[in-house]
């Protein structure tokens, strides 16, 4: 089934939503997802709707123009965004040496689970070339360091621009991005990392937090920003360790968790679920 979705952003009112379905029904839409949320504090009014494209008489080319004079004639001012599930969007993967999540995301694409197209891998080793090949996907060997960082950076831009990608998925690209290649994505580059970030700085987290004795580990995945890993969270999830655990059994089960949940991530902003509020999410 073919849907079409709106994700709407506005002041809180009366009425919103039943305005909204009456213009949907009107066109004879058929509505079959519909999740809001208000933040009382500021006021604002967040909407994901999806209704089925079939029977809906408002053609894709002309439902942005529709639905703008709709909400002006109603006083609804806000921010809004109408998507089309039959146009995938395209995702490019960066990598560096861990394969977890690039493996995750790929089979869980390769089964229909993520229902989006990826094109290219971009990698500053060449050492999961062979996973690309494996999946039919191009794959690109950009190697990077001080030197050539902004001109490397300026390489990956072009690719993205020539393979039209949508948005970007670090999965476990071990290399900060600059300011200037997030200004190209901005808000649409999900990265992926433990959860002991801030508490467990720098080299082996998973070493760290054994000597700690910790009793939980985790990952968290999010928009990257300037802010180095302080972009709105998208998923977290955790899992119970014991003094029974070692490093290596410790590593294991953190390089699983990280895996389910960048690809989730991935998914919530494939099917258009995550709103921006400030530097958090709403996911609907």
């Amino acid at each position: 089934m073919e849907t079409i979705i709106l994700k709407l952003t506005c002041k809180d009112k009366k009425g919103i939503i039943a305005k909204i379905s009456s213009f949907i029904y009107e066109h004879s839409g058929n509505i079959v997802n519909l999740d809001q949320y208000t933040d009382k504090e500021k006021n604002l009014f967040f909407m994901r709707l999806e209704w089925e494209e079939s029977g809906f008489d408002i053609n894709e080319a002309n439902i942005d123009k529709n639905f703008a004079k709709f909400l002006s004639i109603n006083n609804i001012n806000g921010d809004f965004s109408i998507y089309f599930s039959k146009n995938m969007q395209k995702c490019a993967i960066f990598v560096s040496k861990y394969d977890h999540c690039l493996f995750d995301i790929l089979l869980r694409h390769k089964s229909g689970e993520l229902k989006c197209q990826v094109p290219l891998i971009i990698s500053n080793h060449i050492d999961l070339e062979k996973i690309a090949k494996y999946f039919n996907i191009d794959f690109y060997h950009l190697p990077i360091d001080i030197q050539n960082k902004e001109k490397t950076e300026k390489k990956q831009i072009d690719l993205l621009k020539k393979y039209n990608i949508d948005f970007v998925v670090l999965a476990r690209y071990m290399q900060i991005v600059s300011a200037n290649f997030i200004s190209f994505y901005p808000n649409k580059i999900i990265n992926i990392h433990h959860s002991f970030l801030p508490a467990f700085k720098g080299a082996k987290p998973y070493h760290q937090a054994y000597e700690r004795g910790v009793k939980i580990i985790g990952a968290t995945s999010h928009f990257v920003t300037e802010q180095l890993d302080q972009g709105p969270i998208i998923m977290q999830d955790i899992i119970h360790v014991s003094h029974k655990d070692n490093i290596d059994s410790m590593i294991i089960k953190g390089r699983d968790i990280e895996r389910r949940v960048l690809s989730n991530a991935v998914n919530l902003y494939i099917e258009n679920r995550i709103f921006l509020c400030e530097n958090r999410t709403i996911i609907l």
